[in-house]
């Protein structure tokens, strides 16, 4: 079986005049698995993130997806493990007909203020298929497992 762990999908990218001069999505290593997403603040005035607060970072960006794809906008584990730093709606989900800029919503779930500077790294996106369920009515009770109803710990601490 060979493993392509590439796929092609066309995406648009589009900077906003404020992201000008800044870098696109980029992969940092060769077997990233999302891009890193950067701050499109102002040169001269970062946003400050109060511990306990949380804003909404522009990037600048404006993406076009195809049909039967989505991006999905994750936190970047360093900015979790240093700072307490993560994307609040996580993960964040852009579908394939959203033309609007992307935007970041970060909070700062550590103990110091967060300064955010203008093309600091500040999520990661991953492009992956997306499959609409059909729902279809259950023609009478559910099948039985072992598992039954139990959620939260059942299997374990």
């Amino acid at each position: 079986m060979t493993f392509s762990p590439e796929a092609s999908v066309i995406v648009e990218f589009l900077q906003l005049s404020h992201a000008r001069g800044l870098p696109p999505p980029a992969y940092q290593t060769e077997h990233a698995a999302g891009m890193d997403l950067v701050a499109a603040v102002a040169d001269d005035a970062p946003l400050v993130l109060a511990p306990g607060v949380y804003a909404m970072i522009p990037t600048g960006l404006v993406i076009a997806l195809p049909p039967g794809f989505e991006a999905q906008v994750r936190p970047r584990s360093g900015l979790a493990a240093k700072f307490g730093v993560t994307v609040l709606n996580s993960p964040g989900t852009i579908d394939a007909d959203y033309r609007g800029e992307i935007n970041i919503l970060l909070i700062n779930h550590g103990r110091e203020p967060f300064t955010i500077k203008r093309g600091e790294r500040i999520a990661q996106m991953i492009v992956a298929p997306v499959t609409q369920a059909r729902l279809v009515p259950a023609a009478g009770e559910l099948s039985a497992t072992a598992r039954g109803s139990g959620g939260f710990g059942s299997t374990g601490r």
